[in-house]
């Protein structure tokens, strides 16, 4: 059982700090500029989708940018990310990038299976994309790429993480997103989730049948730091021919092979 008291507790003083809403405010900002990538976002998307008005958004936004956090294309209006989140990024990464011990297995399974293959880590309740790697099969999916994020339960990655998360801690997520099935298809609701965390866990692997995008599948698998958390994945996409009933256990075995490789040598690492 998780005590959820000492979190609770986190979460009641922050809202007493003067500023804090500003600060969450700017930050889901921050993560919804740095998830659209190169293509960007306009004041009006972000605005949206981070429930705020847009003369709110863009106040936050000219912040953000006079402290080099984003960046505008003055000829699209589109907001981008900014230099400062590269300095800030490659200090960070000596401490938490996991990209150069995960390149070669993340490119031996794209190889080993002819798919798109991809590393997500865990980031709260989601996942962000890492590294992606094309494989040598000419149709590709391009459901997932760098820096992209799903909630957990959502895609094969995230899904292969919620299912080896503790049932305590699983719960405490679903509880807290009611919202799935609504923003996601009904395939994405509590029991929905439920039933396809004990399939994962049963199989290995998770399994995505073009639940995001027809026709686009998906499968991952749990990558385990050294205190044995799923805090990353593995995952493969393709069409959904490339998927058949005949093919997707072999598909499966490789994706284990790679994912509990690459578990052991974050063990090693860390």
């Amino acid at each position: 059982m998780v005590d959820t008291s000492d979190e609770t507790g986190r979460a009641a003083r922050a809202a007493a700090i003067p500023g804090t809403q500003a600060v969450a405010r700017a930050t889901d900002l921050l993560r919804l500029v740095t998830a659209a990538g190169v293509e960007g976002r306009t004041s009006q998307q972000l605005a949206r989708d981070a429930g705020l008005s847009r003369a709110t958004a863009h106040r936050l936004l000219g912040a953000l940018r006079a402290a080099g956090m984003v960046d505008r294309d003055e000829a699209t209006g589109r907001w981008l990310p900014g230099p400062e989140l590269y300095v800030m990024g490659t200090v960070a990464a000596a401490r938490y990038d996991v990209t150069a011990v995960a390149r070669d297995i993340v490119r031996s399974l794209a190889a080993r299976t002819e798919e798109s293959a991809f590393l997500s880590v865990r980031r709260g309740d989601e996942t962000v994309c890492l590294l992606r790697e094309e494989g040598a099969f000419p149709i590709r999916s391009f459901v997932l790429s760098e820096g992209v994020r799903f909630p957990l339960g959502v895609a094969s990655a995230g899904i292969a993480i919620l299912a080896y998360l503790p049932d305590a801690e699983a719960e405490a997520y679903l509880a807290r997103h009611p919202e799935l099935g609504a923003q996601w298809g009904r395939a994405h609701d509590v029991e929905q989730l439920r039933a396809r965390r004990a399939q994962t866990r049963d199989q290995g692997y998770a399994l995505n049948p073009g639940l995001i995008v027809e026709g686009s599948w998906g499968m991952g698998a749990a990558v385990f730091d050294r205190a044995g958390r799923a805090e990353y994945a593995l995952s493969l996409t393709g069409v959904e021919f490339r998927f058949s009933p005949e093919r997707v256990p072999a598909l499966g075995r490789i994706l284990l092979a790679h994912a509990h490789e690459l578990s052991n040598r974050l063990g090693a690492a860390r």
